[in-house]
């Protein structure tokens, strides 16, 4: 492991240049982040060390060619996601996402590379890998199918220990098995009934872990949810209270654009006909089969013109829900110099957040963009279809 040098926002390669690698490129993204979160130049210098051990030789890869592989972290393959994290009358939380075995040749190596990282932070911030030892044979079989193996996110805390999530795929050993492999996982984890909470679902894209500083560590299922209405979103949370009915529906619309329009009949509820929606049941209580948290995940993107109209809806749910959105403004400066009207998919997903005694959370998804900026499309990408 070398020692992290810094880059200085005024000699670093300027984005798209010749000489500017990924590493470079998601790193001076990190360094520019940090103050928006109150992350102290050591707290960054330690996350920022993490970041470039975890994309091994990746991080030295010019952007001038190709990603080393299609990581489905990002539209554009790029192997890390910010997002930013708001609860009223708080700091933001910076987090990041990385698939640390982005290089690899295959599922199961980049299995391997991925669980190799997680035991080296295990070490640095001594903490155990129980409950993902617990549950390793299910998602790392030796022909490991889908398009991811592991991925982990940091919740960047100040005081350089972060909070730490290792996200896994169910589908490794085949789609087919992706029910099966959650409902074992959930029993070895402690939660044998958990799986009969779960809503209807279309698919189960990840399962989630906490590690390390965690008050109470969850175990996190997500699922796929095609052609969502407002109507369905109120129903899919199984956590008791929950979010109230009216926060749901008023996020939904606000995030999507699907306020109701001149013409549309009473009760009619418009879907999402792009990107599904994601929702997220957490578990933390052993002794009861309910969700503790549940959150709910719009893909934005796909329902917007450009990130200016995303910024614009991810400010009026911000506002709706008592919190401060230039610490999202200021997020997108410091991602990238470009005109909000040149692209969509900055801002992928919006996501509210509910776990029991705590207050919601607005999460905002951002994508680093390091190889491509997705044009805004000819029409407007909004959805209309009633059921």
């Amino acid at each position: 492991m070398s020692a992290l040098v810094m880059p200085d926002a005024a000699s670093a390669p300027a984005a798209g240049s010749n000489r500017t690698t990924l590493g470079e490129h998601v790193l001076g993204q990190l360094l520019r982040l940090a103050p928006i979160a109150g992350l102290a130049d050591a707290d960054t210098r330690t996350y920022g060390q993490v970041l470039m051990d975890s994309l091994t030789d990746t991080a030295h890869r010019p952007l001038t060619l190709p990603p080393a592989s299609l990581s489905y972290i990002s539209d554009d393959h790029t192997p890390v996601e910010f997002s930013l994290a708001l609860t009223p009358d708080a700091a933001p939380t910076l987090r990041m996402l990385v698939e640390p075995g982005c290089a690899s040749g295959d599922m199961a190596e980049s299995g391997r590379a991925g669980l190799k990282v997680i035991r080296e932070m295990a070490d640095r911030w001594n903490f155990s890998t129980a409950q993902l030892d617990a549950v390793e044979d299910l998602f790392f079989p030796d022909a490991a199918e889908g398009p991811m193996a592991l991925w982990y996110a940091l919740d960047l805390r100040p005081g350089g220990v972060p909070g730490v999530k290792v996200y896994l795929n169910p589908s490794a050993d085949g789609p087919e098995n992706a029910a099966r492999t959650v409902r074992e996982a959930l029993q070895r984890l402690g939660h044998p009934d958990a799986f009969a909470a779960l809503p209807d679902a279309a698919g189960y894209p990840f399962i989630a872990l906490d590690l390390g500083s965690w008050a109470t560590p969850r175990a996190r299922v997500y699922v796929k949810h095609p052609r969502m209405s407002a109507d369905d979103a109120v129903t899919v949370s199984r956590t008791a209270p929950g979010l109230a009915e009216d926060q749901v529906r008023s996020f939904f619309r606000l995030a999507t654009g699907s306020a109701p329009l001149p013409g549309r009949k009473a009760g009619e509820s418009p879907r999402l006909l792009r990107r599904p929606a994601l929702t997220c049941h957490a578990f933390t209580d052993r002794e009861t089969a309910s969700p503790s948290g549940f959150t709910l995940h719009i893909p934005v993107r796909d329902y917007v013109r450009d990130d200016e109209e995303a910024l614009t809806r991810a400010t009026a749910l911000l506002s709706h829900f008592g919190m401060d959105a230039s610490a999202l403004r200021r997020a997108l400066a410091a991602l990238t110099p470009r005109e909000l009207t040149d692209g969509v998919g900055l801002i992928a997903y919006l996501a509210l957040a509910h776990q029991q005694h705590q207050q919601p959370r607005v999460t905002v998804y951002l994508s680093s963009e390091a190889y491509a900026v997705r044009p805004p499309p000819s029409l407007p990408q909004r959805e209309t279809s009633a059921p």
